[in-house]
């Protein structure tokens, strides 16, 4: 993508927050919803005589999002010591891998605009998070609650090329950890975070120009904006005659624009070294065999079978499979229905304005999926019309009841004997001989909708549509 003749490149690194009930390195509880300092054992608090011990559920949180994303998982890595001070680093140094991560050289691939888009990842490794600091006016308040939480940190590669692809590329990782469960998510609570990198060179340059980090942009929408701003203010810059300087900055989208936090730190500044107080992580084959099993199926893969082998279009497979939760919700619906479009859109749309009007996730649905296939069954069998399902619909979503007990409650029985459907008709019909004689004339045009109408208001709505049409068609002839 060209910005008045430059390219811009884009690298970025996601911090996804392992969801494990304790910390990294001790036993401290993790919850987000704790009192200030709530969550702090001398461990994290960085206190001096402390050790740290590894928890295993963050190392195979780490290894399978490894596997989901190709990656190559290695049988042996380190754990160093990140050097630097920060109010809210009590030890002074954060736990992290560098030299040695435990996860390599993978991709992922994820559509933008409808087109195929790869990108590669060139590590993923585990490390603590730290502490949050609280400004007010000329104070600062230090909550150690998140320090020593899990964190696996995602690298990609230079490879991103448009703010666009910066956006998706987050959607898709936060995608795939959400249906590995290995993290909520929620980057409101600061759960994923993005920090992206951000240089531009001319168009057909092949040296990277000085790249600016801008970190921990928690909002996709809001990773767009910062690296379109970022964007526009380097070329601005190079545009004068200036240099662009290696530095990291904050996003403000309040002002919607970057400004500069500290200058960026390179490696040697960290002063890396292994930490005497952990041993090497090594990682058996067994082990990740083990954990390569239990991997889901995947969102892209899942999209594409639902193409395959359910006959549903790719707009439709892309919607289903957003959330795990919605994906298990359809094929438990179709399973039921043994209609596969039909369950995708009563999904899709009424379901889904239930849920969005109630605020409520589709695993809190008072509608089951057994229920919605049973709906759909009985619309299929001739049970009940498309019309009559709405009504049934709406009370299964206010009073959880099964469709046939509702069905029989409100005695929604659609009419299908040909016979008495007929009798219906000839009764509409003698009733307006002036609009039959019309319609065969062609005077009025439209009076077949009138007539069906009319059908549907004698029968209370009862009377089956299709064979309404098809016997109306017959005698109107």
């Amino acid at each position: 993508m060209s910005y008045r003749g430059y390219e811009p490149v884009i690298g970025i690194e996601i911090h996804v927050q392992l969801q494990t009930h304790s910390k990294m390195f001790c036993a401290d509880a993790t919850n987000f919803d704790a009192a200030d300092n709530e969550n702090v054992s001398p461990v994290s608090a960085g206190m001096p005589g402390t050790l740290p011990v590894v928890n295993k559920r963050a190392i195979e949180f780490g290894i399978k999002t490894g596997l989901a994303l190709g990656c190559s998982i290695r049988r042996k890595s380190v754990f160093a010591r990140k050097n630097y001070f920060y109010p809210d680093m009590p030890k002074g140094y954060q736990i992290s891998q560098y030299e040695q991560p435990i996860c390599e050289n993978g991709k992922v691939t994820f559509k933008v605009n409808g087109v195929d888009k790869t990108v590669n990842i060139s590590r993923a490794h585990l490390e603590e998070d730290a502490g949050k600091s609280n400004h007010s006016g000329a104070h600062t308040l230090i909550n150690l609650n998140r320090a020593g939480i899990p964190l696996l940190e995602v690298v990609t590669g230079p490879d991103l090329r448009s703010p666009a692809e910066a956006a998706e590329y987050g959607r898709t990782i936060r995608q795939i950890v959400r249906y590995l469960d290995v993290c909520d998510g929620n980057l409101e609570e600061g759960s994923l975070r993005c920090d992206c990198n951000v240089s531009v060179r001319k168009i057909g340059a092949e040296q990277f120009g000085t790249k600016v980090e801008i970190k921990n942009v928690n909002s996709f929408r809001f990773v767009e904006k910062a690296i379109e701003y970022e964007i526009e203010r380097q070329i601005d810059e190079l545009e004068r005659g200036g240099k662009i300087v290696q530095e990291t900055r904050l996003w403000d989208p309040d002002k919607n624009r970057t400004f500069s936090m500290r200058s960026k730190e390179d490696a040697q500044d960290y002063r890396y070294f292994p930490d005497p107080d952990l041993l090497p992580l090594i990682v058996s084959d067994q082990w990740i065999e083990q954990l390569r099993r239990e991997l889901p199926e995947l969102p892209i893969a899942r999209a594409k079978r639902f193409q395959d082998e359910h006959g549903l279009p790719e707009s439709d497979a892309q919607v289903l499979t957003i959330e795990k939760s919605v994906a298990d919700y359809y094929e438990s619906t179709a399973q039921v229905s043994k209609n596969h479009k039909a369950s995708a859109n009563w999904i899709m749309s009424e379901l889904m304005r239930e849920l969005n009007t109630a605020n409520m996730e589709i695993d809190r649905s008072p509608i089951k999926p057994s229920q919605l296939g049973k709906m759909i069954a009985m619309i299929d069998a001739g049970t009940i019309s498309g019309k009559m399902a709405k009504t049934v619909f709406q009370e299964m979503w206010e009073s959880g009841k099964e469709p046939d007990v509702i069905v029989k409650e409100k005695g929604l029985v659609q009419i299908t004997d040909t016979s008495a459907i007929e009798k219906i008709i000839d009764e509409v019909l003698a009733n307006n001989a002036q609009a039959v004689e019309d319609h065969k004339s062609g005077k009025k045009k439209n009076l077949f909708g009138f007539f069906v109408g009319a059908v549907m208001k004698a029968s209370k709505g009862q009377a089956s549509p299709d064979l309404v049409n098809k016997i109306l068609q017959e005698k109107l002839k």
